[in-house]
């Protein structure tokens, strides 16, 4: 259990019971909402806030924006609708669907609201980028379904441009609600589901997923290599869920991120240890900080595994970060379903997972 800015939490307490308690949410937004107002419909865009604890309801700070500032997408819109109404500046607000796109969505309007209700769900075809979104401030990403198309693409959704160092720490791009799938419903195939590259962008609740099960699901068929790929400094993940990536689930690049909360399975499918090596090592870390950074910290995770396909399989470690000063893990959990064996927890540190449900843990790395 992780808590996070919530006013009577219980006690800090991992592992037993394992409770993780932080008296507030280092940087938060409420979601955009749908509301009416006796007259007309609006969007009500909450404002960022640091450091917050409780909630801010009903007197959420914000702006309203009027419908008329918004494309309203319905099943039967085309590729080029979308496309258009974005390059003329409008905000996008998906109804409920099952959306194919040609070309890829370019967010490139600061403050631009794409948001969804009832999950609305966007196949990207001809291996196409589903959606991209600039290096500009206040991007609102809210309610989507990102489905990988059958023919491979590169990115599912990619945040701001490699390399660019702009800070957004004042109003950042924030993706909420949002889930990346490949495979399940038929076999998609993507390299990579999210990519950060923007500084000081918030990751609030996703849920990244290659297809344990359904249509189209086997290790050649639903092909993606890796979940999350943050490459942007000041990034924060809340609610993180990543699971079944053929390489690492998460790639953590960019300096002082921070992660509260993360849920992982990994694999399921590999055919053999063969097919799941990291160079000389057994298995992808689920959860990897990159040898140069210097400064991450991460409250709350877990990783469990269950090789379906060859129970034999081991992963010598769940998470992987530098040993350094900077970087900094609190409270982890690794288990086994049964199938699959996890070495270590976090680099050559915590015990193997035994082959049932007994959890092993590590309250603070370094």
């Amino acid at each position: 259990m992780v808590f996070s800015g919530v006013t009577g939490a219980p006690a800090a307490s991992f592992p037993t019971p394992p409770m993780t308690v932080l008296a507030t949410t280092p940087v938060s937004r409420d979601v955009p909402y749908l509301y009416w107002t006796g007259s007309a419909w609006n969007v009500f865009v909450p404002s960022l806030q640091t450091n917050k604890s409780g909630t801010s309801w009903p007197n959420t700070p914000g702006t309203s924006l009027p419908m008329t500032q918004f494309f309203v997408v319905t099943p039967g819109a085309t590729t080029a609708q979308i496309t258009g109404a974005l390059a003329n500046g409008c905000n996008l607000f998906f109804t409920p669907g099952v959306y194919h796109v040609n070309q890829t969505l370019n967010v490139t309007k600061a403050n631009t609201v794409v948001m969804g209700i009832g999950y609305p769900t966007i196949v990207n075809d001809n291996g196409v980028d589903t959606m991209h979104v600039a290096d500009v401030d206040g991007v609102r990403l809210k309610g989507l379904l990102l489905d990988a198309g059958t023919t491979q693409a590169n990115t599912q959704l990619t945040i701001g441009t490699a390399g660019n160092t702009t800070s957004h720490a004042s109003n950042p791009t924030t993706i909420q609600d949002v889930f990346f799938r490949v495979g399940g419903e038929f076999a998609g195939k993507v390299t990579y589901s999210l990519t950060v590259n923007s500084y000081d962008t918030i990751i609030d609740h996703i849920w990244a997923w290659r297809a344990d099960h359904g249509a189209g699901v086997g290790w050649t068929s639903n092909t993606a290599d890796t979940g999350l790929t943050v490459n942007g400094n000041n990034v924060l993940a809340t609610g993180l869920f990543v699971e079944h990536y053929q390489k690492w689930d998460v790639v953590w690049n960019g300096q002082n991120g921070r992660t509260i909360f993360f849920q992982n399975e990994i694999g399921y499918d590999e055919p053999n240890q063969a097919s799941f090596m990291d160079g000389t090592t057994n298995g992808y870390a689920a959860y990897k900080v990159a040898t140069n950074v210097t400064t991450h910290e991460a409250w709350g995770l877990g990783s469990y595994i269950l090789m379906n396909a060859d129970p034999t399989i081991v992963v010598d470690h769940a998470f992987q970060a530098p040993s350094t000063a900077g970087v900094k893990f609190h409270n982890l959990t690794t288990i086994s379903l049964g199938k699959g064996q996890i070495l270590h927890v976090i680099n050559n540190i915590g015990g193997a997972t035994p082959i049932n449900v007994t959890p092993v843990t590590v309250t603070s790395f370094p």
